[in-house]
């Protein structure tokens, strides 16, 4: 996650770079350039919902595994025990019969 924040934030930096370069060295009116503006600065917003959308899909298919994991695991955990139950019941029952006597 920390990557991709990274990612991002370069991405923001790249960004702001190119803008005020654009705008320093633009042969625009000024009506021109507050239009280019705004144009990126919609094209950002657009790249944004996108990504956002994205990460939220990622996040919510992690989500996902994460709790069939959990399930899973829990349901092994059950038939452990219940196992380990079981096992303990048959040797108290094994112990509890009396010994057959043995022929001399």
């Amino acid at each position: 996650m920390e990557d991709s924040t990274n990612k991002l934030s370069f991405f923001f930096l790249g960004l702001g770079i190119g803008v005020a370069v654009g705008i320093l060295f633009a042969p625009k009116s000024g009506q021109e350039t507050r239009e280019l503006i705004r144009s990126k600065a919609d094209e950002g917003k657009d790249y944004l919902k996108r990504r956002g959308e994205t990460l939220r899909d990622s996040a919510t298919e992690a989500i996902e595994k994460g709790k069939s994991a959990i399930t899973r695991q829990k349901e092994q955990l059950a038939a452990a025990v219940e196992a380990g139950r079981q096992a303990y019941r048959e040797t108290v029952a094994g112990a509890e019969e009396p010994a057959e006597p043995r022929g001399i």
